[in-house]
This record gives C-alpha cells, sequence and structure tokens, in this order.
C-alpha cells in the first residue's frame, strides 16, 4: 500500500520520480504527487487519480519538473479521503521541510491538538502532515538537525511508518526511517547519487547496491558521504550493509503481454520450476531445502505446525494443512494473520510457525510472526522477495523464486507458495518415514512433470474466453471443491472478486447443502473442481444437486472424463497428477477465467479499485 519513490544526486530528478511511481503502481493508490526541489524553490504537484493525471499536471509547467532532488508517494487513503490536499508530498507550516510517508500513525489526533495549541494550523486531514509539523517543532525547539529531529520526533509516535524527508535549508541529505513499512536506499558510484523506493523496482536500472532498512532504523543520506544508519531508539549507529540486487529490468515489464496478470499467469511454468529447482533430485530421491535441512528436529519433534498468512497466502497456506497432515502426519492449523496477533493465542516452544507472504512486508504477517517469536516458537518464512523484512525476521526459511508479481491478483505467488510447502511436507514426510521412498521419489518425478502440464493448460485460453464471455455478466459465482481443492475453490473466487468485482464465494462442496444452495438457479454460475481423485464419487452427486436446480456448470475436470461431462454444461480438462500436486493444475483455468472476465467488462486487471499488492498497514 501507497509507494515511495526519491532521488538525489547529478542526474535530473524528475523522469527518475516519475517512472519510480509508474513501477510503484502495483501497490494499490488513490492519488499521487510529486516535490522537486531546483536549488531555491520546492516545486510541489499532486493529485487525486493516476500518475498520469500528475503526468498531465506537471507537464503544464516546466518549473515544476527543475531540479536534482525530488521525492514523489503514491498514497492510499487512510487519514482522510483520496483528494488533491491530502495527496502527498506534504510540506510543514514553515515551508521548509517536506515528507513523503507510509503506513498509519495512531496518535496523529493527540499529536496534532498539542501543534494546534502551539499554533500550527492543517491544511489536510491526513496523520502525514501532523507528522512533518511535528519534526519541524522538534528541530526548532532543539535546535539540532534534521536527522536528529527526525529521529526525537519519531520516539513520539505510535504507528507504522516509511518516510522520506527533505529540508530546503539543508539541501545535500535526505532522510529516511521505517518501521513497519518496507523503504530501499539505492546506492550510486562513489556515493555521487542515492535511490529511494519503497522496494528496488524503481532503480534497478541505474543501481545493482541497495540497503534495506531495518524496523527502528533510521538513514541519513548525504551526498559524496554516504548513508549513515542508526537505531531510532537508542541513537546506536548501524552497519549499513549493502546487498547487491536479484532482479533485473526485463522481469518487471510486460514483455510483449496486455498485462502484467497475463504475463504472470504465463510465468508460472517458469515459476515453479524456479522454486524446485536444485531443491529436488528425483533420481536420488532427495529433496534439499537448507532452512529445513538446519532445523530439521525442529519440525520433526514439533507438536503442530501453525501456517499464518493473508489472502491469496492463507489460501495457499490451507493447502499446506492438507500438505502436512497427509504426506508427515503433523497436526496443522492455519490462521489469518490478522486474527491470529489478536486472539491471545495458545503458542508454545513446541510449535512451529510458518508464515507466508509474497511480498514479505505484508503487516499482519509480521505481526504475527513477532507474537510467536515472544512465545518461543520456530519461526519458518515462506515468502518472494529477497531481503524482505519476512525474511529477516524469521528463524529460517525459503524463497519462492517466483520473481517479481507486479500484478495486485496474485497468480504466480500461489503456485510457488504451494510447491515450496509440499516440498516441506514431502520432505518431512520421507524424514518421518509417512510416506514410503517409492512413493516418494514418484511423487517427486511427478512434480517435476507439472511445469509442462501448466504449459498444456495454458494452450487452452481460447477455450477459457469463450466460457468467460458467457459468464462475464454474471452477478454471483459459486466455487466448489474438495479436499486438496477445497483452498483453490476459495481461491477462485478470490481472484473473480478482486479484478472484475463480481461477487463469488468458495465452500467444501459438501457445505453447498447447508445454505449456499438456495441461491442456486438459472442464473447462478457454479465452478466445480471435479478431478478423478479423492471423493470424486462424492462430488458429482453435488454436481447433479446442482442440476436438478437448473444451476449452471463450469466443471474442471481430469482428462478424459466422462461421467461429469455429461452432466456439466461446459468442462475444463486438467492433465492427469497426484491429487496433493493438483491445486497447481487446477487453479490455472481459474486464474484465466477471472482474468478474461475482467477484461471484457473493461476493468483494470492489474490496479483493481481499493486494493493493494502488499498492504503494509492493518
Amino acid at each position: 500500500m501507497c509507494g515511495i519513490t526519491g532521488y538525489i544526486g547529478y542526474r535530473d530528478a524528475y523522469p527518475i520520480v516519475i517512472n519510480g511511481l509508474k513501477r510503484l503502481e502495483y501497490r494499490g493508490y488513490d492519488s499521487a504527487g510529486i516535490m522537486l526541489y531546483d536549488g531555491e524553490t520546492m516545486h510541489l504537484s499532486k493529485t487525486k487519480g493516476k500518475v498520469c493525471d500528475l503526468e498531465e499536471i506537471t507537464n503544464t509547467n516546466e518549473k515544476r519538473k527543475k531540479g536534482k532532488i525530488g521525492i514523489g508517494h503514491t498514497r492510499w487513503a487512510t487519514h482522510g479521503v483520496p483528494n488533491d490536499v491530502n495527496s502527498h508530498p506534504h510540506f510543514s507550516q514553515s515551508g521548509n521541510l517536506a515528507i513523503v510517508h507510509n503506513g498509519i500513525i495512531e496518535n496523529y489526533d493527540t499529536l496534532k491538538k498539542e501543534l494546534i495549541a502551539r499554533g500550527y494550523s492543517f491544511k489536510s486531514d491526513t496523520d502525514t502532515e501532523v507528522l512533518v509539523n511535528l519534526i519541524d517543532e522538534v528541530k526548532k525547539n532543539e535546535g539540532c538537525k534534521l536527522g536528529k529531529a527526525v529521529q526525537l520526533a519519531l520516539t513520539q509516535v505510535i504507528g507504522a511508518y516509511a518516510i522520506a524527508v527533505f529540508d530546503k535549508t539543508k539541501p545535500n541529505e535526505i532522510i529516511v526511517a521505517r518501521l513497519g513499512s518496507p523503504i530501499a536506499i539505492g546506492v550510486g558510484k562513489d556515493f555521487t547519487e542515492f535511490f529511494i523506493a519503497s522496494d528496488a523496482s524503481p532503480f534497478i536500472e541505474y543501481t545493482k547496491e541497495v540497503i534495506y532498512l531495518d524496523e527502528h532504523e533510521l538513514a541519513i543520506i548525504k551526498l559524496d558521504k554516504g548513508v549513515k544508519v542508526r537505531k531510532i531508539n537508542d541513537d546506536s549507529l548501524v552497519d549499513a550493509k549493502i546487498e547487491e540486487l536479484q532482479m533485473n529490468l526485463e522481469q518487471i515489464e510486460k514483455g510483449g503481454y496486455d498485462h502484467f496478470m497475463l504475463k504472470e499467469i504465463h510465468e508460472q511454468p517458469k515459476a515453479i520450476t524456479d522454486t524446485y529447482r536444485g531443491r529436488i533430485l528425483a533420481d536420488e530421491g532427495i529433496i534439499k531445502m537448507a532452512g529445513v535441512d538446519n532445523n530439521l528436529e525442529k519440525f520433526l519433534t514439533a507438536n503442530r505446525i501453525i501456517i499464518v498468512g493473508c489472502g491469496t497466502s492463507w489460501h495457499a497456506g490451507l493447502v499446506g494443512e492438507y500438505l502436512f497432515e497427509h504426506l508427515a502426519r503433523i497436526p496443522v492449523e492455519v490462521e489469518y494473520a490478522s486474527e491470529f496477533r489478536y486472539r491471545d493465542p495458545i503458542i508454545t516452544p513446541k510449535d512451529v510457525v510458518i508464515a507466508i507472504s509474497q511480498s514479505g512486508e505484508t503487516a499482519d504477517t509480521l505481526a504475527a510472526i513477532k507474537l510467536a517469536k515472544s512465545k518461543g516458537a520456530f519461526v519458518f518464512g515462506v515468502c518472494n522477495v529477497v531481503g524482505s523484512s519476512i525474511a529477516r525476521e524469521t528463524h529460517a526459511g525459503a524463497y519462492t523464486h517466483a520473481g517479481p508479481e507486479i500484478g495486485v491478483a496474485s497468480t504466480k505467488a500461489f503456485t510457488t507458495q504451494i510447491t515450496v510447502l509440499s516440498l516441506i511436507a514431502l520432505k518431512l514426510g520421507s524424514e518421518k518415514g509417512t510416506y514410503a521412498k517409492a512413493n516418494f521419489q514418484n511423487y517427486l518425478r511427478r512434480m517435476e512433470l507439472i511445469p509442462s502440464k501448466v504449459e498444456e493448460l495454458l494452450k487452452i485460453d481460447n477455450q477459457i474466453k469463450e466460457i468467460a464471455h458467457i459468464y462475464k455478466d454474471a452477478y454471483n459465482c459459486l466455487y466448489l471443491g474438495r479436499g486438496f481443492n477445497f483452498p483453490v475453490a476459495l481461491e477462485g473466487a478470490l481472484k473473480l472478486k478482486e479484478i472484475s468485482y463480481i461477487h463469488a464465494e468458495g465452500y467444501p462442496a459438501a457445505e453447498m447443502k447447508h445454505g449456499p444452495i438456495a441461491l442456486i438457479d438459472e442464473n447462478m454460475p457454479v465452478f466445480v473442481i471435479a478431478i478423478n481423485k479423492g471423493h470424486y464419487e462424492k462430488i458429482v452427486s453435488n454436481i447433479q444437486e446442482i442440476k436438478a436446480r437448473s444451476g449452471k456448470i463450469i466443471a474442471i475436470v481430469t482428462q478424459g472424463d466422462v461421467e461429469v461431462k455429461r452432466i456439466a454444461d461446459h468442462i475444463i480438462e486438467i492433465p492427469e497428477t497426484e491429487e496433493a500436486l493438483s491445486p497447481l493444475l487446477t487453479t490455472i483455468p481459474l486464474q484465466l477465467l477471472s482474468y478474461y472476465i475482467a477484461v471484457m467488462l473493461n476493468k483494470n486487471v492489474d490496479q483493481p479499485r481499493n486494493l493493494a499488492k502488499a498492504v503494509t498497514v492493518e
């Protein structure tokens, strides 16, 4: 949610900052703004709407685009409605300071009242304008430099933030800080330029060297002098570790596809391969995962595994529950991270907590991690972004290697998360002896075939388009699945809701009779996952119940299916595989259906309304 970009150096800042904002559009936002400093004046441009609207404003006056220093922001509204005034950047009342801010200042109202009592007035409804004036007040009262003023002000703040602050009286530096929201600093050659962003995508063509701030850290960025990092709470110096970026520019461009979502759906064969590459030695019957290998005893002796996540990651965790209990016979609980952290859960040192997040920055999941660690649990992270907060906060973990996922609606994140969970569950099953060695090797070989089977499914998009065209005007949809594919039904419904704004619900097929069956009529499309594994006969009965009530049935079946084909209005065939691996295939047609329905309805597929890619606030 929200995005920050910034630049200080020898280049013109405008194209760097504005293009950085475009790279961050995937995070979700409702307004945008930019400040450029030309050596004398801070030029501010901001507006409700998209970055393209901001460009139109700046193009009306070339002075607005001058300067070697700039900060920019895409805002997802929290305090104050989306409008021009509430958009960032915000200036202090003195006119000396400019700030961009991601996050929420929970005690802003108290701070605002104190500042009003001291003579401050406010133009916006935002917590951010309160923060920039608090910093200015501290700077004035303490007679200190900007970096110290930011530090002292932040000790009075309750909430979450990533900020970048500029003082026109000290035009060779920018101050950045973080707590609960990510910030990255790109380092140019010989410290002649620096880049600031919520993630590294805005500056990957300029530098491969990056510093990721940790929680409670503040960085003073000075031209020709480098980056000095301090702890906000105790003022201690921190070694600013420079890391090398692993992504490249090609990865975050559309590559000829109409949308990032479609590109990322088609990237899944490669993403799944990259996720298990080097981890599977099928002929030798070996799975190598350093994060698991080095902590094997903790997994094998665990009383239970608790999986926490949000949204799509929670759905992947539900698949993980089936995997761990089926393959490794370890009890599993799957929790919404947002509920887990607030319901006083019972956690012991004998528990393993697996935290799943594509971005590695999900605020509720990070809070759940901290809670689990405070109770002595071993915490294992599954995320996609190298160097992210979850990767640093957990005791150990595994990356999904999906590559950058720009589309807000997760696709390859889901399948690669399931791939990682499958590998862990299978490895533990092998180590515990709960899964026979002969079956184990066969499972590995079948997993290696999944990418080619996904490629096979991606070739039926014309058939998917035809079905999408028929049902694009539906008002409600029902998604049904059983066993390993019940979470896929939930995920399929979520995808449709996210990008087409059609109401959809996922249910275990057997639960249909406990309420949802009342909704079924000739206008209700029902998407049923009915592969020939598990409880096939049971789900055929569920389909017959729908048909008896004139429901429209779109069934995902195993190639060669005869029985469901006779009943359903439409069938989509998937290649045969292990039941436990089937979610990697059954989810593909549902992703494509959601995509094509949204496109046919002229929706903004990559940036659906009200949503953000990384939910970095509660």
